[in-house]
């Protein structure tokens, strides 16, 4: 395997860098200085996945065997059967209780009566018959036209652990290879949990203590009694609690050995992320550190120019070679072209070569931009099998990395490779072409003879209100066109003309038809 495939399993030096400003804050992760991820969290963000909302059903749909819900969206959020939940009348009931309890402490949710699980074939309006209130989570972010997708599957994430009320079921991430470790930390979480929850073992449990995972399970507890207070009276739609922050569920969801800086610019997300971090990882805690040297933060590190260079229609990678990535409603598609740079005189050999690059950036542009749904990507076409399977491999050895749901197909006999990807939230779509100044995206400007009217009326304006000695700055082409020829110019004309002072200076900083006149002392005439 070819050694860029190689790195991807060595140390990966991980830095987070959080930009605070008055629209919300931005989240950029690096891995060794390439941006690889970039969330952006409003500052009026609502209907983030993971909320929990008291929803009401507002019209059940047999037909697509599904229902919408009134959780407050402009729009009535989506929920279908499958994503009810086996569990689906225990939290119907839970959640009718929750809302009428008048007890000071709360009911004993040890105490609750779980009901027996629903049928997998079953149909929604025998469920959510009489259009009850329901706690739902928040699955799916408002994308375009559609409200916010459901589900029933209530899951409160810890650092260690993920807690599901209503069933008894203990279960360790897959990711845990070490069937004795497996076993160790399913003894554990079976002799700490409480009855009525469930509980995932997460990856990042391995190795830890009894009491690492006990405090991370009692944190969620109280999360959940959280829940249970503020169902006590609450009038639907509602939202009941809201998923941490971007900033420490990332940190959540991503901290780990490799992970060596945190930068903040704000001193409030900073004091937050530092007790955040000082209370799961002490350790890690000197990684955290306040930025305010002046500068932009994410000029600073570098990441703007990354993302200028990162989201366009086309992805230029250091041999030559280019992405270019266009969108459409149904799917995403990806074309590989070739670059100016071989590597031998070979083509299969280039075109490998250049496909194994491609692929790396590939699964960098899917994270960086969060796409979601089918993607189809035109590699160059490659004749061996074993090349086309080596393809395969890497890609799926890049594709590691990826926090989400996603799947690699092998390549197709027209040389086309699908990838299916779980899309959470609205694609990262950043626009990095900038409106032309002069032309204002046209791609006309006036007339140069039409320029020298306006500049002699502004001219014509100055005289008649007492001004006798001006300098006009314009464009440099601008300046050369009204100073052509020593006695002839049109500058000269002028000033022969109004029987006035006037200079013409060039500056390299305005647009092409822009121009200003400044008086005797060099201040701006404002028009």
């Amino acid at each position: 395997m070819c050694s860029c495939i190689l790195k991807v399993a060595n140390f990966v030096n991980k830095e987070l860098i959080i930009n605070a400003a008055p629209s919300g804050v931005e989240i950029a992760l690096l891995e060794d200085k390439k941006l690889v991820e970039l969330h952006n969290e409003k500052a009026d963000a609502n209907f983030a996945v993971g909320d929990l909302y008291l929803g009401k059903v507002k019209k059940l749909i047999p037909g697509l065997n599904a229902a919408f819900i009134d959780v407050g969206f402009e729009k009535d959020a989506f929920l279908h059967y499958t994503d009810l939940s086996p569990y689906a009348r225990s939290i119907l009931k839970f959640t009718q209780q929750a809302m009428n309890d008048q007890n000071e402490n709360g009911f004993d949710f040890a105490k609750f009566q779980i009901e027996p699980e629903i049928v997998k074939t079953g149909k929604i309006n025998e469920v959510l018959n009489g259009k009850p209130n329901v706690l739902v989570q928040i699955l799916k972010e408002p994308i375009a036209a559609k409200g916010p997708r459901l589900s029933c599957e209530l899951s409160l994430p810890g650092r260690f652990v993920v807690v599901t009320p209503f069933n008894e079921i203990v279960a360790v991430s897959k990711k845990i290879h070490s069937s004795e470790e497996r076993k160790r930390l399913h003894k554990i979480v079976e002799a700490i949990r409480p009855k009525n929850f469930g509980v995932i073992v997460r990856t990042a449990a391995e190795g830890k203590s009894t009491s690492e995972l006990h405090q991370d399970l009692l944190t969620l507890i109280e999360t959940w009694k959280g829940i249970q207070e503020n169902l006590k009276g609450a009038q639907a739609p509602a939202k009941i609690l809201s998923e941490q922050d971007k900033t420490t569920s990332i940190l959540r969801d991503l901290l780990s050995e490799d992970f060596n800086r945190i930068v903040v610019n704000d001193k409030n997300i900073y004091n937050d992320t530092k007790s955040y971090i000082q209370r799961i990882a002490p350790d890690k805690a000197e990684i955290i550190s306040y930025y305010n040297n002046g500068a932009p933060l994410f000029d600073h590190f570098g990441i703007t120019k990354q993302v200028k260079s990162s989201f366009g229609k086309t992805v230029n990678l250091p041999s030559g070679a280019y992405l270019i990535i266009e969108h459409t409603e149904a799917l995403h598609v990806v074309d590989v072209n070739s670059g100016y740079k071989s590597v031998s005189n070979n083509q299969e050999e280039n075109a490998l070569q250049t496909n194994l690059e491609a692929a790396e950036e590939i699964a960098r542009q899917l994270r960086l931009r969060d796409i979601g749904g089918i993607i189809v990507i035109d590699f160059i076409d490659m004749k061996l099998p074993d090349n086309k399977r080596r393809l395969q491999d890497s890609m799926e050895v890049f594709m590691k990395t990826d926090r989400a749901k996603h799947a690699v197909l092998p390549i197709s006999k027209f040389g086309l490779m699908q990838i299916t990807r779980q899309r959470m939230r609205p694609e990262v779509n950043i626009t990095t072409t900038e409106l032309c100044p002069s032309c204002g995206g046209t791609g006309k400007v006036s007339a140069t003879l039409l320029l020298e009217d306006e500049i002699e009326k502004r001219l014509h304006y100055l005289i008649t209100h007492s001004h006798k000695s001006l300098t006009l700055h314009v464009h440099p082409i601008v300046y050369s066109h009204l100073t052509k020829g020593w006695f002839n110019s049109i500058a000269k004309k002028w000033k022969r003309k109004y029987k006035i002072s006037l200079k013409v200076k060039a500056n390299t900083n305005y647009h092409l038809i822009e121009f200003h006149f400044y008086d005797h002392h060099e201040e701006e005439i404002k028009f």
